[in-house]
């Protein structure tokens, strides 16, 4: 089931008990945060924050006695007061447990979508009857037939618009989420773009500092598409046109920070996804076209040769983010529905909803792992190690040295060449229980000689990292070696496991033992 909306999906979250609304005037500086990862970490409920209330701080009064990261920290005298009230409720957490990520992919299961992409990669013609033939075309058209984005003429994004000196980013409940912060950030939008050379569109997630007004910071790192269009552009000496979209069916949010093979449009991937057309009209002041159901949506320019201080930022990395120069977004328009609702979220020290953003990606990605490296059985990227840490593998082991070869596919592939640690482990290793992840570890793995030491790029964010987006990378071997692997002369011992027979018998008499 396709959700019309985002206020479609809330709806649908408070039928199934999975929304809690708060009515407690509380502040988006700060105490909207702080509820919402008190909910988060303890696996709770989507929250509608009815009554948002306070100024969100834009530029406070420097305070001479402190400085963080680059950036004058705010006089506490300057921070805002609980005296306005927002017009818009505050929706969050609304993809923070496995059902709700479910909920919000319109399936019953996150692996779903993974069997669905897994059927399609595998998918031959058969060679049997025309009836056996007619009833392969009838699934596949069944499975591409609405996922190319439908054009309109109007939609509920545009019921309002205001354009010019009548935008005003200050009345929107931004959250300034951690008290480092250097200021409100939207933290779940998607930002549209186009290739100024191909015109392929592209949607990528990226915070977005607000700096006033009409005038934000466009945080697209080094590595991301949205910096590539960006720098295109700037080679032709041109602005280059940016839509920033809050809300819609939730799937097009997941598609943002989806690891998309390159030339596959995000909005054609929500259509599959949603197994229904992305509706699509024609922005007001720039040349994209943008979701038609969305809660707002923020029209501007991005000029490439234009930078500001952006950041600090409490990050998924559980630290702040530095203070640097980044692009500077001129918001030219704003549109919106009538009543809408504003969606935001997160991210600091794990878990957080961003976890099981995160869950999903590395489940319904996993097919198009496997199609270019198909010995891996499963992968497990940890939560508590913010994703693009730690890789947890289990691999059909074929040869010796088998697990460098997959250790080095990791990082060559996508998303996953900011890994930092892989960990290779045999088929019968369920690299989900962490318990036998860390056995497996310590009984197989000798960093001696089971280790492999690379370098590459690393996440942005990353401040442990030599260099910014460029670091050390390790690999270990945690399989059963074979003789002669690596220089293993010793006779392997087996791993101790019970009689199938016996198992079998227990099993028939377990009910009987009243354990």
């Amino acid at each position: 089931m396709a959700y019309r909306d985002f206020q479609h999906f809330l709806d649908v979250l408070q039928q199934q008990g999975e929304l809690r609304r708060v009515s407690e005037p509380l502040s988006p500086y700060l105490e909207i945060t702080e509820v919402a990862d008190r909910v988060m970490k303890a696996g709770g409920p989507a929250l509608l924050f009815e009554n948002p209330v306070g100024s969100v701080q834009r530029h406070g009064t420097p305070d001479p006695k402190s400085a963080v990261m680059g950036r004058p920290s705010i006089d506490p005298a300057a921070r805002p007061s609980a005296t306005t009230s927002y017009p818009y409720p505050v929706a969050i957490n609304t993809m923070g447990t496995r059902k709700r990520m479910s909920l919000a992919l319109s399936c019953d299961d996150i692996e779903d979508h993974a069997k669905r992409i897994g059927k399609l990669l595998k998918a031959q013609p058969p060679q049997g009857t025309l009836l056996d033939k007619a009833k392969f075309g009838a699934w596949l058209a069944g499975e591409i037939k609405n996922v190319q984005p439908k054009t309109v003429s109007d939609g509920v994004s545009q019921e309002v618009v205001q354009v010019g000196d009548a935008v005003d980013l200050t009345q929107l409940p931004v959250l300034t989420c951690w008290p480092e912060d250097g200021g409100p950030y939207i933290t779940l939008p998607l930002v549209f773009t186009h290739d100024p050379e191909t015109g392929r569109r592209n949607v990528g997630m990226y915070r977005v500092q607000v700096m006033g007004r009409n005038t934000c910071g466009m945080h697209w790192q080094m590595h991301k598409t949205g910096a590539r269009h960006m720098e295109a552009a700037g080679a032709k000496r041109k602005r280059i046109d940016v839509a920033v979209v809050l809300g819609g069916d939730p799937a097009l949010t997941f598609s943002a920070i989806s690891p998309l093979p390159p030339g596959i449009d995000e909005m054609l991937f929500a259509g599959f996804l949603r197994r229904e057309n992305v509706r699509l009209v024609k922005a007001k002041t720039v040349d994209l076209m943008v979701p038609a159901d969305a809660e707002f949506v923020l029209e501007g320019y991005v000029d490439p040769a234009e930078r500001t201080l952006e950041g600090p930022f409490g990050d998924h990395t559980g630290y702040y983010s530095l203070a640097e120069d980044f692009p500077v977004f001129h918001v030219t328009a704003l549109t919106r529905r009538q009543n809408p609702v504003y969606p935001a979220t997160i991210v600091g020290q794990p878990p957080m909803e961003d976890g099981w953003m995160g869950k999903a990606v590395e489940r319904i990605f996993m097919p198009m792992i496997q199609l270019t490296t198909p010995e891996i059985v499963d992968m497990n990227l940890p939560v508590e190690a913010c994703f693009h840490n730690v890789a947890f593998v289990s691999i059909k082991k074929k040869y010796p040295g088998h697990a460098y070869k997959v250790m080095n596919a990791i990082w060559g592939l996508g998303g996953l060449a900011f890994t930092k640690f892989v960990f290779i482990f045999d088929e019968d290793c369920d690299v989900q229980n962490i318990g036998e992840v860390l056995f497996r570890i310590g009984a197989n793995c000798d960093p001696g000689r089971d280790t492999l030491m690379s370098k590459g790029p690393v996440d942005q964010l990353d401040h442990a990292a030599m260099a910014e987006g460029f670091g050390g990378k390790i690999g270990f071997d945690c399989t059963h070696k074979w003789p002669g692997e690596n220089g293993f002369s010793r006779d392997y011992p087996k791993l101790i496991t019970m009689a199938d027979d016996v198992k079998a018998k227990i099993d028939g008499l377990w009910p009987k033992l009243g354990l």
